[in-house]
């Protein structure tokens, strides 16, 4: 497959891919409450350098089917591995951002890590969103009750409002640009967008570190206001032999305001 498709993975449930370019392959998994479209400005550039790019919209979310039912990270990670099967890739990088960095790294544990040969997690919203016992990094978990309550409101607030931390400034993208990303975030479902919020609140996914036998890399900004810089930190120290690159000119969207350098840091992990 070269191009666009959608691909069933369950009952009248099928996930939008795109698969563009040849060579060593790159599995994106977007955040919430994203879609593929987020990954443009790496799947315009990285197949110029010989990557073969295949993103996958989760369910719920952008182009893909919207089912009511559950939305949790191994509903994702089961997902994925029906992705991976259905275009029978192998030998793959995991990579995921933000939420989707959550579920590449479940996906490891899940799946004992089958079809993929190293994992890349960026800004990723892992190994917890929020702080918990034994563990004081990340949000609070009523700030997160606060987004699932005005998804039930506003939704539309929501979106603006988490568009104003998305980037490492208000300013720090075109108007054009933050448009475009909460519109992405409009199309997706209501529903999964709250059920999703909720994985993110009560999901621990700190027994998943230890289980990662692959070479991964940690890309996180030092700016970040949504994931912040220890997550990653936490994760490096937990996943052996984990390589932690920090940016300093980002806040969430690395994947955009560093996009130079962050293409470089994936193609250069890729090998």
């Amino acid at each position: 497959m070269q191009g666009n498709e959608l691909i069933e993975v369950d009952t009248n449930v099928r996930l939008h891919i795109r698969d563009w370019g040849q060579g060593k392959t790159i599995v994106f998994i977007p955040g919430w409450p994203l879609s593929l479209e987020m990954y443009e400005y790496q799947f315009t550039q990285l197949p110029k350098h010989g990557y073969r790019c295949v993103g996958i919209t989760l369910r719920g979310f952008g182009k893909s089917s919207k089912p009511w039912g559950e939305y949790t990270y191994d509903v994702f990670a089961d997902d994925v591995r029906k992705v991976l099967e259905a275009l029978d890739l192998r030998d793959v990088t995991l990579a995921g951002f933000s939420m989707g960095g959550a579920i590449a790294l479940h996906y490891m544990a899940r799946h004992k890590g089958e079809r993929v040969s190293k994992l890349a997690l960026f800004g990723a919203a892992a190994p917890s969103f929020v702080k918990r016992h034994g563990f004081q990094y990340g949000l609070e978990s009523a700030a997160v009750n606060g987004f699932i309550e005005l998804c039930y409101a506003d939704r539309a607030k929501l979106n603006e409002d988490f568009g104003k931390i998305f980037f490492r400034s208000e300013n720090a993208v075109s108007l054009k640009l933050g448009e475009w990303f909460h519109n992405m975030g409009m199309e997706a479902s209501p529903h999964a967008t709250a059920a999703s919020l909720i994985a993110l609140r009560d999901t621990d996914l700190r027994g998943d570190m230890a289980k990662v036998n692959v070479p991964t890399m940690i890309l996180h900004a030092t700016q970040d206001k949504i994931c912040l810089f220890e997550l990653a930190e936490a994760m490096a120290a937990g996943i052996k032999g984990a390589k932690l690159i920090g940016f300093e000119k980002s806040g969430h969207a690395l994947f955009y305001e560093e996009k130079e350098k962050f293409n470089k840091e994936l193609a250069n992990f890729v090998g």
